[in-house]
Formats: C-alpha cells, structure tokens, sequence
C-alpha cells in the first residue's frame, strides 16, 4: 500500500518483504491485472509432483495398525525401508501417522544439557546397567542387564534374567574380562550389589566393598558411581531404545520364553544393534588387556568367612556342609574358612590355599572325575586327601644304586660296613691294653 500511494519505491518495498525486484515486479503486474485476488497462490489446488500415491499412505497405514502398532516411529521408518522397500522420509512418516491418530505428538524437551564427551578410546570405560521391563509381551516382568562400552556405544553383554543381583551382574562382568580383557573402569549406578551407601542420598563407602566391588579390586577395574540418572545419560538413552525395539522384535520372531529371548540377543539382535547405533571411536588401539590369571572362577564367586563349629561343619542360613579329615589337619574346629559360592551353583570351602571341600549347588561332596588309583595290600583303591600311605613287610626291597648327587649320602650296606669296621678296631684296641698290663 505504500508503495502504490507513492511513500516508498516497489524497490523499497521489495527490500522490506525479502523477496527480488523480479517478484515484486510480477506481483505489481498481477495486483494491476486481477486485484487483491490476483496476489493469491496459483499453486494452490493443483496436486504437488511429489505427492504420495493414495495406495501406498493407505499401505503405510495399515502396516502400522495391524502388524506394526507397538513399534515407535524411529523402528517403523526402518522396518518399511528394509523390509517393504518403501522409501519415504522420515518427516513424511511421522506426520503420516501423526496425522491418522496412530502416533500421539511428541511431549516437550525438557531442559538443555550438556553432553559428557566419550572417552577416546574402547576399553577405558564400561557402563553397566538394568532395567526391568515386560520385555516378552505379557505380565512377566525380567531385568535385562547390558554391558556397553562408553566410546562407542557397542554392547559387549546383554542377558535377561529373573532379577539383578551380585550373581548375575558377575556374570556379565566375568563374561566381558573372559572375551575382551581387563579393563580401565566401571561405571554404574549405587546399588547395592555394586556399592555400600549408608543413607539414601550420600556418597558411597569406597572403603566397604561388596561382592562385586571386591572381585573389580581383585583384577585391577575402578568403579565409578553415578549420582544420577542424567549422570548415566548414555545408557539411560540406550536403554530408551531397547525397550522400543526388543519386545516387538521378540513378538515378531515368535518367542515367549526367557531362554528363546536370550538366544535370540546372542546369536543375532546384539549384533544387529551394534550394527545400527555403535558409533567409531575418536582413537585408534584399545585400552583392553589380556589377563593371564587362571583363577577367575575363584574371584567372581560369592565368598563368606565362617568359623568350623566342633562337628567339622559350616553353615550359612539353612545351609551346611561337613568337612571331611585333611592330611594336613586331623581337624578344622574353630578355624576360619573361606566359603566360595560360584556362578554355576557350586560351593567350594577353602582353608588358606587349601581346598577343604566341594559339594555340589545341592549339597552334595563333589570327588574327581578320574580318581587316581594305588595299589595296596587289599587290592586298588581311591586315593584320596584323607588316606594315609599303608607299609607292609611283604615288599621286596629294591637295590638302587646312588647317583651321583646323592653319593655323600650313606646307604644302609654302606653303614653296615663302618659300624662293624669300628667294632673290630675297638676289640682290638681292648686286647692291647690287656696285653700291656698284663
């Protein structure tokens, strides 16, 4: 308007709107043409050359409501890609579904934070964690433990189990130092299997070790505790996406057990995973080391210190177990022991290096496979801790000749011969000194 009343140049005016002199020059001719009316949309009510053809929005659609429904639109986008061949935007889709009252919008972010940068390099830090989760469709609900490594976001371990505990995060752990090595450090959230927290709130005991904390002391790993959820970000998030993929995942394999489940996230959707969201690491080379310790079963083993009661047995709760006589020991009353619960069930009583006993996740005393055998007066027989060696008169002794390094060691002939050489020089001594005085 203040262009046509002469005020301002179309120039000006062109300036003011952002558009060229061209545009404003065509708009001028059209607004002298057609009136207001004239500045209006000419694309407006033709169908754009982009458009989606109408039966594949209803093919999208229907995919999402009757196979697809519990997949979020991340996945979905995928599944349609990979498995339908539909190549369409993701924008496209989300307002697709959006749009159809399929998909409800998104919330609002919350409040901006900064990101902890990775560590440069695999191995200098491991995050462990679970969340418990319906993850097989139903009304049971399992803890799906996950080990990821900080600089890349791979999963080394991941394994559904009943609940998480000390057992079963060991077992990750043991799993994890087995196939890729020691490495630099832990990080984890304050429960109680992984720290000792007096009051709800404070800091950890770093000195009061649980289970988990004194096998990690025992090959050389930090632990490292987290504060807070937004402390534990990177696994939080990948937890996010764990529980938006692998229950669909898991009903659209047909499985509805928990052994299926964990086949199923070793023999392929760990590797999957891995595949679309681990990342590159900033450095080259790897933080793990190679451990040579053959003593891994004993360190990642629940172990109590109990006192032997005067029968020779040990109790933790309900359970008991006898010890048997050692050749080192008649008995162990009053000792201290230390009790080895391993990860298969087994129970192990150890006094100092020594193994006093093994029984069975039962009860039952566990004896080797291939017992060695000895002979003895009555026939073969087992020979075991608490046998001691049977002589008898009945072998022949067998004349061994000394060696070399032995040689300044008597032999029995050989004392036999100086004790009766000595004898005869002192008779002889005595019939001397007989003579003489006579």
């Amino acid at each position: 308007m203040k262009a046509m009343a002469k005020k301002i140049t179309w120039w000006a005016a062109a300036e003011i709107i952002g558009v060229t002199d061209r545009t404003m020059r065509r708009w001028r001719e059209r607004m002298e043409e057609g009136g207001y009316a004239g500045l209006a949309d000419r694309r407006k009510g033709k169908a754009s050359a982009q458009r989606i053809p109408v039966v594949t929005v209803e093919k999208v659609l229907a995919l999402y409501k009757d196979t697809y429904f519990d997949l979020n639109i991340r996945h979905f986008h995928e599944k349609l890609r990979d498995e339908h061949g539909i190549r369409l935007s993701y924008t496209w889709v989300q307002k697709a579904l959006q749009g159809a009252g399929l998909v409800a919008k998104r919330h609002k972010r919350g409040p901006h934070r900064r990101r902890r940068p990775r560590r440069p390099m695999i191995g200098m830090l491991l995050h462990i964690d679970g969340s418990k989760h319906q993850w097989l469709n139903d009304d049971r609900w399992y803890d799906l433990i996950v080990i990821l490594d900080d600089a890349t976001s791979e999963i080394y371990y991941a394994q559904l189990v009943e609940e998480e505990s000390t057992r079963t995060v060991m077992a990750g752990l043991l799993e994890v130092i087995q196939v890729r090595g020691i490495f630099c450090a832990l990080y984890s959230d304050r429960g109680s299997h992984f720290f000792v927290t007096m009051k709800e709130g404070e800091k950890v005991e770093k000195h009061r070790l649980t289970q988990v904390g004194r096998a990690m002391k025992e090959v050389g790993i930090q632990m490292i505790a987290a504060y807070s959820p937004q402390a534990r970000g990177r696994s939080e998030r990948s937890f996010g996406t764990w529980q938006k993929r692998l229950p669909q995942e898991l009903r659209l394999a047909g499985i509805t057990t928990l052994e299926g489940a964990n086949t199923f996230l070793r023999e392929r959707y760990i590797g999957e995973f891995n595949a679309k969201f681990s990342v590159p690491a900033e450095e080259k080379g790897t933080a793990f080391r190679r451990t040579g310790r053959s003593d891994l079963n004993w360190i990642f083993s629940v172990q109590t210190e109990r006192v032997v009661d005067k029968d020779n047995t040990v109790a933790i709760g309900e359970r008991s177990w006898q010890i048997d006589k050692t050749q080192f020991r008649n008995t162990l009353a009053r000792s201290t022991v230390t009790i080895h619960e391993h990860l298969d069930g087994t129970v192990s009583i150890r006094f100092g290096p020594h193994v006093v006993g093994r029984y069975s996740s039962t009860g039952e005393k566990l004896t080797s496979a291939t017992p060695k055998q000895r002979r003895g007066k009555g026939g073969s027989m087992e020979a075991g801790e608490n046998q001691k060696q049977v002589s008898t008169g009945s072998h022949t002794p067998l004349g061994i000749s000394p060696t070399p390094r032995d040689s300044h060691f008597p032999t029995a002939p050989m004392m036999t011969a100086v004790i009766a050489k000595k004898t005869a020089k002192a008779k002889t001594k005595a019939k001397t000194k007989t003579k003489a005085a006579a």
